[in-house]
């Protein structure tokens, strides 16, 4: 087998001329520069202060505006395009990966080469660096530079999921960075004073939990953008970023589907939906005494009325999902749809022995959503499971104080016995893999449920493994029939996911991706009208 693409051209328009625009946080408007603000990271799992793209799990909207990696995500998310990789080959046997760079430069002027490329393979391989990708690579071989502007990836064994994780990759400039100590690298203040990419735009300033600034690359290969500027807001919460959309003072945001209605009908917006590719789920943490008991985890399942909370609270904008997954290829017929049950939940916990096992102790639901559906969400999932004898605490946190506690890979299971949180699972649905194989238990993954189930190994192994485009989908209802036997998790829903742009926004592209991305956006193209 041989695939192969290429890069198409970039046609840019002219550069616009100025447009003021108010902008709060110590960022003044100029009448001599286009500037567009967001709010890129309001999202749930933002990452304030935390713009190291080996460590991030969200915010890549915002940080692929400056950074690249070598191949992404189409806009729809559909196929995987280019961006610093100019073409590749795979060859017969699926084992090599030969990639052809393109011509670029990074921020400081310096040439973008395969060392660069290599160099940055070589860092998320390694778990020392604080990377989230070092357990996605075990079946990495080498990495070969034959010439500046090639680039070898050889691997032990195939694997199809080797494309998506290179597009959540973006690629570091070894000059800057290879004096770093690989055990210092994600505590560097490198990556919010000075980072340097080849995105169509560069690092000014980051002001702490206000605002980053960004200037127009005008050396960058596909032509100087057609803004100067580019600002990414930090808030409080996102009722602040509402409001500061509807003053003007910022052109874009994530919004939470009850907040959709307000902007519907104003033609000042742009409403933008689409599938969020993430399944929210009540994780039970496996290192806890609490959920060794399938009955206990059935009966969380059949506690929680997931049909009224999608009908009244996400306005029935999201999807009962059954596993990790709810596409249809990837469902297999005959698994549990766990109704609606308290009855049923009662008995199981009976049989279980729930009052011996923690009767009405309170137990802490860790999770790192804090925007008010996700309160009064899980405010609806806190009282559905006081009705059977659950006694579930909700603790919002940020997302860093949350990743510091649940990928502890020292972390006691009585820090969080409960998490309320969100996987991709999609595009590419091996994405799941690392949140439930055993191999990826902190530090080496993000399985921070700890599961330890043989039989999930094994068909997510199985399922990675599948080269074969036919029965990859068979293997993945391998996965959904396990897991949905089992319950690593209690999975709850697939929501849509929005943003809302002002209509003075132009060509500008936004795609509900999980974790932001990263896919092809076209930064350089967004304009301002007056």
């Amino acid at each position: 087998m041989r695939k192969a693409f290429h890069l198409p051209a970039i046609a840019l328009g002219a550069l616009l001329s100025a447009t003021a625009m108010p902008v709060l946080g110590g960022v003044a408007a100029s009448a001599a520069a286009a500037t567009m603000s967001g709010g890129f990271d309001v999202g749930p799992g933002g990452f304030q202060g935390n713009f190291n793209p080996l460590a991030a799990t969200a915010g890549l909207t915002w940080l692929s505006t400056y950074f690249e990696p070598l191949v992404s995500y189409d806009e729809k998310l559909q196929k995987i395009v280019g961006v610093l990789a100019s073409s590749y080959e795979v060859s017969p046997d699926q084992l090599t990966y030969r990639f052809r760079l393109a011509d670029a430069k990074w921020h400081d002027g310096k040439a973008f080469t395969a060392k660069d490329a290599k160099f940055t393979i070589d860092l998320a391989a390694n778990a020392k660096t604080g990377s989230i990708f070092a357990a996605r690579f075990k079946l990495l071989s080498s990495v070969e530079t034959p010439d500046d502007h090639t680039l070898v990836i050889k691997l032990s064994a195939p694997s199809a999921s080797l494309l998506d994780t290179l597009a959540k990759i973006m690629v570091l400039p070894e000059h800057a960075l290879a004096a770093v100590p690989v055990d210092q690298l994600a505590k560097s203040t490198w990556w919010s004073t000075s980072p340097i990419g080849t995105g169509p735009f560069k690092f000014v300033k980051y002001v702490q939990d206000q605002y980053v600034e960004l200037t127009a690359n005008p050396d960058y290969r596909g032509g100087k953008p057609v803004l100067d500027r580019l600002i990414n807001r930090y808030f409080a919460n996102p009722a602040a970023a509402i409001s500061a959309l509807r003053a003007g003072e910022i052109q874009f945001t994530y919004v939470d589907s009850n907040d959709v209605p307000t902007f519907k009908d104003d033609k000042s917006f742009e409403v933008i939906e689409g599938d969020s590719f993430v399944v929210n789920y009540l994780g039970f943490n496996q290192d806890s005494p609490l959920w060794k008991d399938l009955r206990v985890r059935q009966a969380v399942m059949y506690a929680i009325n997931r049909d009224a909370i999608i009908k009244s609270l996400y306005g029935g904008a999201a999807k009962p999902a059954n596993c990790a997954y709810v596409a249809n290829q990837l469902v297999p017929n005959g698994i549990e749809a766990y109704p609606y049950d308290p009855a049923k939940a009662k008995q199981l916990l009976d049989e279980a022995g729930w009052v011996e096992i923690n009767g009405d102790k309170p137990i802490t639901l860790l999770t790192y959503y804090n925007t008010p559906l996700a309160t009064n969400v899980l405010a609806a999932v806190q009282a559905m499971l006081a009705q059977v004898g659950i006694n579930v605490v909700p603790r919002a946190v940020d997302a860093p104080t949350y990743n510091g506690i649940v990928l502890n890979p020292n972390a006691d299971a009585s820090q969080f016995q409960l998490v309320y949180a969100g996987l991709q699972n999609g595009p590419d649905p091996s994405n799941i893999n690392t949140g439930l194989n055993e191999k990826q238990i902190p530090p080496a993954g993000a399985n921070v449920v700890r599961a330890r189930m043989p039989d999930l190994t094994k068909a997510l192994d199985a399922a990675i493994a599948e080269t074969d485009a036919g029965k990859r989908d068979q293997r993945y209802q391998d996965v959904c029939k396990i897991m949905n036997k089992d319950l690593p998790w209690a999975t709850m829903w697939v929501a849509n996911r929005y943003g809302v742009v002002s209509s003075k926004v132009k060509d500008f592209i936004w795609t509900p991706a999980p974790g932001g991305g990263p896919y092809i956006a076209h930064p350089e193209a967004w304009k301002l009208s007056n």
